[in-house]
């Protein structure tokens, strides 16, 4: 067998820390950041209306608001940046290994479902406070960790192949 070929764990913890890693660069992009408009009213749980918003829509005025759209779909902040950087980086080093890759694919799969949910729940949808994970991000978190899910709990136990942790 190649040394250099991966399993399906692998190839998800890389494909996780190559989207995360672009989403979290993206976010620092203010082409790529847009900031919430007057008219999406009640769908913003963040109270950032006593913040005063300087001219026109540039980056650090979303900050300034509390938060932004990455690619004008996903709410997002300096924080939310900072977590996608490190998860990706995490699933990028991760897929260098089976162990890792299996380590990485649980936490992960088992962090998003839970950011999912909580994203659903309007005291927690802002993370108390630290940053948004409500609207479209409950999807996409549902989605990816879901596909993490997968490969951490249902294809791992029936791959004998695959490295599963040991014990010792």
């Amino acid at each position: 067998m190649n040394e250099f070929s991966m399993n399906s764990e692998q190839k998800c913890a890389l494909a996780l820390g190559i989207i995360f890693t672009f989403i979290g660069i993206a976010g620092f992009i203010p082409a790529l950041v847009n900031l919430p408009t007057e008219g999406m009213g009640s769908s913003v749980p963040l109270d950032a209306s006593s913040i005063p918003i300087s001219g026109g829509p540039d980056y650090m005025a979303a900050y300034l608001r509390g938060f932004g759209y990455l690619f004008g779909l996903f709410p997002t902040n300096l924080l939310h940046n900072m977590v996608h950087l490190a998860i990706g980086g995490f699933g990028l080093f991760s897929a260098t290994g089976k162990e890792g890759a299996f380590r990485y694919n649980r936490f992960f799969a088992i962090s998003y479902l839970l950011l999912a949910v909580m994203g659903l729940i309007p005291l927690s949808n802002t993370l108390f406070g630290i940053m948004p994970i409500f609207g479209n991000n409950v999807w996409f978190n549902a989605v990816t960790g879901a596909i993490a899910a997968y490969f951490a709990f249902v294809w791992h136990p029936s791959h004998p192949e695959s490295t599963a942790p040991s014990t010792q």
